[in-house]
């Protein structure tokens, strides 16, 4: 890796540290839902591995705890994540035109409403090895998360798992609305 990609490996680790901490008290309710289905902490940690939203993976809960057949689960993903495939396209707007599509593929798979907003704040052509760093924490702090509330889940009084289902909004506002002052495009004006 030359030294450019390099460092904006780590300016995302760095920006991605928040993220995962975010994540982290975010997945914890994920976790403890998981739980309460039947599922236990290494299934729900390798579902958190391979799916970064929230939405979808409670959706996948209910839709596996009811036997529902694998098209609706499939059914059900796409609509609800949907969103990312916009995001992802937004994204690749501010790609070099040489980045290659190996690099275009990945960046677009680590999206979540949280790298999307880190990564389009930052100025200029956006470089992977920056989306890279910032999933390089955040998607560990994720499944992390998942993993302990399956695990400790019931240690937590229940007004505390509540006020953590609530975290994910205010983590993605503190990550939009900074940027969102500088860049008309991030706003929606």
């Amino acid at each position: 890796m030359n030294s450019y990609n390099l460092q904006n490996f780590r300016d995302g680790l760095r920006d991605g540290i928040p993220i995962a901490l975010g994540y982290l008290a975010v997945s914890f309710t994920l976790g403890i839902a998981a739980r309460n289905f039947g599922i236990h902490a290494f299934p729900a940690t390798i579902m958190s591995l391979t799916n970064f939203t929230s939405a979808g993976e409670f959706a996948a809960l209910s839709i596996i705890s009811m036997g529902a057949p694998y098209l609706e689960l499939a059914l059900s993903q796409a609509i609800i994540n949907l969103r990312y495939l916009l995001m992802s396209c937004a994204l690749s707007q501010k790609l070099s035109e040489d980045t290659s599509l190996f690099h275009r593929f990945w960046t677009g798979f680590f999206i979540t409403d949280e790298i999307f907003g880190v990564s389009s704040s930052r100025p200029g052509k956006l470089n992977p090895f920056y989306t890279y760093g910032t999933a390089a924490v955040a998607v560990p702090g994720w499944a992390l998360g998942t993993c302990l509330g399956v695990v400790l889940g019931t240690a937590l009084p229940a007004r505390i798992t509540r006020a953590l289902s609530v975290a994910l909004y205010g983590m993605f506002l503190a990550v939009i609305i900074p940027p969102a002052r500088k860049n008309k495009v991030i706003a929606g004006w």
